[in-house]
């Protein structure tokens, strides 16, 4: 063999042995996947990222849910599983090796399952030494910060009962003063409950009736205040409207009560008739009675059937009733029909009497007995 020829024999085995250190830094990688349902989970993303230098590569998983890669170059890397666009899992530090694939594989309902009982734990107290072994340093810390504002959540939900509980209490008892100092306190613990400002509103207002002058004032004006807080919080709670209301009317506010009073009916179609005849009787006891005989009209077109306002509409009209020369009692229109209608509803209610005699005075006469026009209709015999 001549020189050139061994020198080119020479380059032949220094290549060939160039090629088989090279295939010989060739790892791979495989394992399975298996979704939170514990089935295998095809189409999958595993990515691969090296840790060591720069390097990422990604593979999906089969219809059995495994999944390969080869031809990866030893090194270390971080290998985890993304599912609905997130790392679900991941394994880190992973060193591949010469020879047979290294396997990763990932169960995402143990997974899941872990993560539940490590939550559990973490919110009771009660992590185990192991458990706080696989816990991460930012795991760690999400704990400890949880369980601080857990505490602070316990101690201001604690703070609001009480407060709340000693409202309710003094409203019972009638200490409209020590309601008011109750539920200032809970509103000022969560000024986001519109039932503490609804109590509040109440409490203010009870406690303005038992003041006089600046004092009543002051109190009714707070009253309505908080009843507008409650309102903000929740607009839709008919109650709320009603209750408002009836405030505006004793704080001698008619044209805004009425406004409340049709807010409320328009949220509760089946119950306006009572929200029409709460403000007319207030009216009444309030010596408007003007506005009571409106109140009550309105109560009883609502609700035809509501007995207890055909009778106070009917007895807010006797008060508008003329005299004759010759002493004949002449009512408005509508009054004889509102007993009469009264009776045909309640011919045995706690205002039977009362709407009886009133016929009699109007009229002369009084039928003895009334129909209820909603009892079962009896079946003629054959």
């Amino acid at each position: 063999m001549n020189a050139r020829m061994r020198v080119l024999s020479l380059v032949l085995v220094g290549f060939f042995a160039l090629v088989s250190i090279g295939r010989a830094q060739v790892s791979a990688l495989e394992g399975d996947v298996k979704g939170p349902d514990g089935q295998p989970l095809k189409g999958a993303l595993v990515k691969i990222d090296r840790k060591d230098i720069k390097g990422h590569y990604q593979v999906k998983t089969d219809k059995k849910g495994h999944y390969f890669y080869g031809g990866l170059p030893l090194g270390t890397y971080k290998v985890s599983v993304e599912l609905d666009g997130k790392d679900a899992d991941s394994v880190d530090n992973v060193k591949t090796q010469l020879g047979d694939p290294t396997e990763i594989s990932f169960n995402l309902k143990q997974q899941a399952d872990r993560n539940a009982a490590l939550q559990k734990a973490a919110e009771t107290g009660t992590l185990s030494k192991e458990q706080e072994r696989e816990l991460s340093p930012e795991q760690k810390a999400a704990l400890e910060k949880r369980a601080k504002e857990q505490s602070a959540a316990m101690a201001k939900n604690k703070a609001l009962n009480d407060a709340f509980n000693a409202g309710k209490e003094a409203s019972a008892s009638k200490n409209w003063q020590g309601a008011v100092d109750a539920f200032e306190k809970a509103a000022q613990v969560d000024p986001s409950q519109n039932v503490i400002w609804a109590n509040l509103a109440d409490s203010y207002i009870n406690l303005a009736g038992t003041k006089t002058g600046a004092d009543q004032q002051a109190a009714m004006e707070k009253g309505l205040d908080a009843y507008k807080k409650a309102i903000e919080l929740k607009p839709d709670d008919p109650g709320f409207h009603n209750n408002y209301g009836l405030a505006l009317a004793r704080d001698k506010k008619f044209p805004e009560a009425q406004v409340e009073l049709s807010k409320a009916a328009q949220i509760d179609p089946p119950n306006a008739g009572k929200y029409y005849f709460n403000l007319g009787a207030l009216l009444v006891n309030s010596g408007h009675n003007e506005e009571a005989v409106e109140a009550f009209k309105k109560a009883i077109d609502a609700n035809p059937n509501y007995a207890p306002a055909q009778y106070q509409y009917g007895v807010s009209l006797v008060s508008k009733a003329t005299t004759t020369a010759d002493g004949k009692v002449v009512p408005p229109p509508g009054t004889i029909e509102a007993f009469q209608k009264y009776l045909e509803l309640e011919p045995n209610g706690p205002n039977a009497e009362q709407a009886k005699a009133m016929l009699t005075t109007l009229t002369g006469s009084v039928a003895t007995t009334y129909e209820n026009p909603n009892a079962p209709k009896k079946k003629k015999k054959n």
